[in-house]
């Protein structure tokens, strides 16, 4: 909000050859309030002195010798990064008023001055410079709480679905109106818990509880991005990601079974640094899915289908420290990858399955995995 006193606190410089001109608009000036004034009677520092002080006005005569108006108004576009130039100029030539406009001021007075005709043509150009400046802050300022915005649903969308979302003009301060959801005749997904943590949990405090599973959770986002997977979702000590979506990719299974293994080695060097003993359980299952955004304010990207059923039972039925995967898992994986047969194991819903475990890559196994 603009007010008397912040036009009366305006920059304002004075530029002019004629000492005599220059004082009378200073002493105009001071009488009716203004208090920041400067002046100078070489055009050629004109330029120089905006870039320095960023005036709010600069009143400026034309006819001056060494450097005309016109000229000091082009040097000033060079400086003036907001696209506003701050002039009123100063002349009795009345075709140069009109150019003087096409050039770029933003106003003009007429010599000899009309005191009053001055005084209220500097007021309206410093309340309108000074509106200018804030509304350009303003604008600042959303452009970085939007960014902000941008960078906080990018943590929880994928950058694809954010594009989508904000191509949406249902999208309203209400919420989302419609939804996303698409379907995926192949995807893999990954989960992952770590072993026994209610246990760990009981005897750490938060602060610790809280930062171990930022740790590797932060560990396992990197190597996510890495192989180019989607995290999901976390649910307290549990972490779900998934390969093939939401931009579907040929090599999906390749790309979460490295992601686990090198998920193993994270952990083994998280104990290492840190001196704890936590151990990770990852199932993998390949299959059918559907994906999609719910919720109208608070949005989620969430998975739905089989092998999300399944993926969760090859973690649940898993070994700590190992990578249980299902047989069409296997398959679909083959050589360089290594594989120790488990056998055949009751699932949970689904009777007997013939599950491995996903023992290395290229000749390494897990433990040696980087």
């Amino acid at each position: 909000m603009i007010n008397a006193a912040d036009i009366l606190n305006g920059n304002i410089l004075i530029v002019d050859d004629q000492p005599a001109n220059i004082e009378l608009l200073t002493k105009t000036l001071r009488a009716a309030g203004y208090t920041s004034i400067s002046s100078t009677s070489n055009p050629l520092e004109v330029r120089g002195l905006h870039l320095e002080y960023h005036y709010d006005l600069i009143l400026l005569d034309l006819q001056m010798p060494g450097m005309n108006g016109f000229q000091v108004i082009e040097a000033l576009k060079e400086v003036e990064t907001g696209g506003y130039l701050p002039v009123l100029v100063i002349t009795a030539q009345p075709a140069h008023k009109l150019r003087a406009l096409q050039s770029g001021a933003r106003d003009f007075v007429g010599k000899p001055f009309e005191l009053a005709e001055l005084l209220a043509r500097v007021h309206n150009l410093l309340e309108v410079r000074l509106l200018h400046r804030e509304t350009q802050s303003l604008y600042q300022r959303v452009l970085e709480e939007q960014k902000v915005s941008e960078r906080l649903l990018l943590n929880v969308l994928p950058a694809s679905i954010v594009a989508r979302l904000e191509s949406r003009p249902e999208i309203t301060a209400e919420g989302f109106k419609s939804f996303i959801a698409d379907s995926f005749k192949d995807v893999t997904v990954l989960f992952a818990d770590i072993v026994d943590f209610s246990k760990f949990a009981e005897g750490v405090s938060v602060e610790v509880l809280v930062g171990v599973l930022n740790d590797v959770f932060s560990r396992f986002d990197e190597i996510a991005d890495r192989h180019g997977l989607e995290r999901i979702k976390t649910s307290g000590d549990a972490y779900m990601v998934a390969a093939g979506l939401p931009v579907p990719v040929a090599d999906h299974t390749q790309r979460a079974a490295r992601m686990a293994l090198d998920m193993m080695a994270a952990m083994r060097t998280f104990n290492e640094q840190s001196r704890y003993e936590l151990k990770v359980r990852i199932g993998i299952a390949t299959g059918a899915a559907v994906a999609g955004v719910v919720g109208r304010r608070k949005f989620s990207y969430d998975l739905w289908g089989e092998v999300v059923n399944q993926a969760g039972r090859m973690e649940s039925h898993g070994v700590a420290g190992k990578i249980q995967i299902s047989d069409s898992t296997r398959q679909r994986l083959g050589a360089p990858f290594t594989f120790e047969r488990r056998g055949m194991i009751d699932v949970q819903g689904k009777g007997q399955m013939l599950t491995w475990f996903l023992t290395g890559h290229g000749g390494r196994p897990v433990a040696e995995t980087q």
